[in-house]
C-alpha cells in the first residue's frame, strides 16, 4: 500500500468512530410473557338489564 492512501490516525480514528456508529448490533430478544386469563363477566348476576334484577327471587 502506497503511503499517501494511509490515513492519518486522526482520520483513522474518525473512520472506526463512523462504522462503530453505523454498524447494526445484535439485539437478544426475551420471550415475552403469555397475558393472564382475563376475567370475565358472563353469567354473573349484574350482566343483566336492570328491570331482570328487578325479579324477586321468591
Amino acid at each position: 500500500m502506497p503511503a499517501e492512501n494511509t490515513p492519518s490516525p486522526e482520520q483513522l480514528a474518525a473512520i472506526v468512530a463512523a462504522v462503530e456508529l453505523t454498524w447494526p448490533r445484535p439485539v437478544v430478544l426475551a420471550e415475552a410473557e403469555p397475558d393472564p386469563p382475563r376475567w370475565r363477566f358472563s353469567g354473573r348476576w349484574w350482566v343483566r338489564p336492570v328491570p331482570s334484577r328487578r325479579d324477586r327471587p321468591w
